[in-house]
C-alpha cells in the first residue's frame, strides 16, 4: 500500500459506539509514542468537531468528512489510511460502498457486523478481489464474535497442548453476563428479518452453520435452540441470541486456516441458567424470548447505557472441549465492561491496532483467521479481557 496520512480512521465517530471507539483510542493511545496516527470520520464536520470536544480528544485530532451514500468520498477516505474501523450499521443498509472502497484500495477494514446473509453475499462478491489487492476485511470484530471465535481457538490450543490433538467437539456456554446488546445489534436483526421476508432463501442461510464456508459442508451441528440439562455443569442451558452469527464465524475461522480443529468439528453456544426446576423454567422462558429477543421497545442505533452502566458490565464465557476418550478441558474468556458497548469498542479498537502489524494475505476473514494469538495478547494487555484454562 502507498504511504498514507493515517494509520486508523474511525468511520461513524459521531454515533454512539463510534464515539466510544474514538474515545478509547484518544484516552488509551493519545499520549503514547507508539500510538497510531488516527482520525475521526463521519458525514458532518460540525458533529465531528462536537464529538471530538465532548470526548476530550486533542483539538488537532484530524476530522474526515465521508458519506455512506457517496462512493467517491469513501474511496478518498480509504486512500488516506491503512485501516478503517466502521460502526455504521446495519451494514446491509449502509456498508456496501465502504466495503467496496476498502477492497478496491487495498485498505484493511474491521466492523461489528453480525449479519450473516450480508456477510455471505460480500464474501462471494469481494473475497477474490480483496486477496488480489491485499485488503484484509475483518467482519464481526466486537462481542460478536471475538470472545467466541478466539475462545474456541485458544481452547483448541490448550487441548492440543494437553491431549495432543484438537477437540472434535466444543460447547460454548455463557455463564454470566451483565449489560445490554447494542442498538446496532437490534437494528441489524430487524433489517435481516425484513430482508428474509423479501427473500425467503435467507432463512435457510441463517440456519446453516456453514453459510460462511463456501464449498465446505461439515457434519450436522448441535442446534443449541432447545433447552437442555448439562449434567457435567449441573445447570440448564438455554438458547443464546448471538449463537447464529458466532457459530458461523467459528466455522469460517476453522475453514480459512485449513481446518486445524478438524473437518468433523462440532460447536454450539448456549446460556447457562440454574440447577433444578428453576433453571429449567428459566431456559424455557429464554427459548420463548428468542422469538423476539429485544422486546417491544428495542434499543435504537445511537442509544446506549450510561458510563456507569458500561463500566459495571461484564461477561464470562466457558468453553468445554470434549475429547473422543471422554476427557474434557475447561477454558474461559472473561471481559470487564458492558459487552455490547464498553467491551465491544475496545475489541474493535484493538482489532485495528493488530491489523497494523498483520502480515496475513488479503481476503475476507475473521479476527481469528487474520490475527489469532496476536489479538488475544492485545486484548489481555489493553482491553481487560482474560483468556485462560480452568483445569
Amino acid at each position: 500500500m502507498a504511504e498514507t496520512d493515517f494509520d486508523i480512521i474511525v468511520y461513524g465517530a459521531t454515533g454512539y459506539t463510534g464515539r466510544l471507539v474514538a474515545e478509547y483510542l484518544s484516552n488509551h493511545y493519545g499520549e503514547r509514542e507508539d500510538g497510531p496516527n488516527w482520525a475521526m470520520a463521519g458525514r458532518s464536520l460540525d458533529k465531528l468537531e462536537a464529538v471530538r470536544d465532548e470526548i476530550g480528544a486533542p483539538a488537532d485530532t484530524p476530522l474526515v468528512v465521508a458519506d455512506a451514500d457517496d462512493p467517491a468520498s469513501l474511496k478518498a477516505m480509504c486512500e488516506r489510511t491503512k485501516v478503517v474501523l466502521t460502526t455504521v450499521g446495519p451494514y446491509q443498509l449502509y456498508g456496501d460502498n465502504l466495503l467496496a472502497a476498502c477492497v478496491e484500495t487495498g485498505t484493511d477494514y474491521a466492523d461489528l457486523c453480525g449479519e450473516p446473509a450480508w456477510m455471505a453475499e460480500k464474501i462471494e462478491q469481494h473475497h477474490a478481489k480483496a486477496k488480489e489487492t491485499g485488503a484484509r476485511i475483518c467482519f464481526s470484530s466486537g462481542f460478536d464474535s471475538i470472545p467466541f471465535d478466539l475462545g474456541v481457538m485458544m481452547a483448541q490450543e490448550a487441548a492440543k497442548a494437553r491431549f495432543g490433538a484438537p477437540a472434535p467437539r466444543i460447547r460454548g456456554r455463557v455463564r454470566s453476563m451483565q449489560g445490554t446488546f447494542s442498538g446496532g445489534t437490534a437494528a441489524s436483526l430487524g433489517a435481516t428479518m425484513q430482508a428474509a421476508m423479501r427473500k425467503p432463501a435467507i432463512i435457510s442461510l441463517l440456519r446453516d452453520p456453514f453459510a460462511l464456508t463456501p464449498g465446505f459442508e461439515g457434519p450436522d451441528q448441535p442446534s443449541g435452540m432447545v433447552p437442555r440439562h448439562e449434567e457435567d455443569l449441573g445447570k440448564w442451558a438455554a438458547p443464546f441470541v448471538m449463537a447464529p452469527i458466532n457459530t458461523k464465524n467459528v466455522h469460517r475461522t476453522n475453514f480459512l486456516l485449513g481446518h486445524p480443529y478438524g473437518e468433523d468439528f462440532k460447536y454450539d453456544e448456549m446460556v447457562l441458567t440454574s440447577p433444578g426446576e428453576a433453571g429449567r423454567k428459566m431456559a424455557e422462558a429464554a427459548q420463548e424470548m428468542m422469538k423476539n429477543p429485544f422486546g417491544s421497545k428495542p434499543p435504537k442505533p445511537g442509544e446506549g447505557p450510561t458510563r456507569e452502566e458500561r463500566e459495571n458490565g461484564f461477561y464470562d464465557v466457558l468453553f468445554v472441549a470434549e475429547m473422543p476418550g471422554g476427557e474434557t478441558l475447561h477454558y474461559a474468556v472473561k471481559g470487564k465492561y458492558d459487552p455490547g458497548y464498553g467491551s465491544t469498542s475496545r475489541m474493535l479498537s484493538e482489532t485495528g491496532m493488530a491489523l497494523l502489524d498483520c502480515k496475513a494475505d488479503g481476503g475476507i476473514g475473521t479476527p481469528g483467521s487474520f490475527l489469532g494469538k496476536a489479538l488475544v495478547d492485545r486484548l489481555q494487555e489493553h482491553a481487560e479481557i482474560s483468556f485462560a484454562a480452568e483445569d
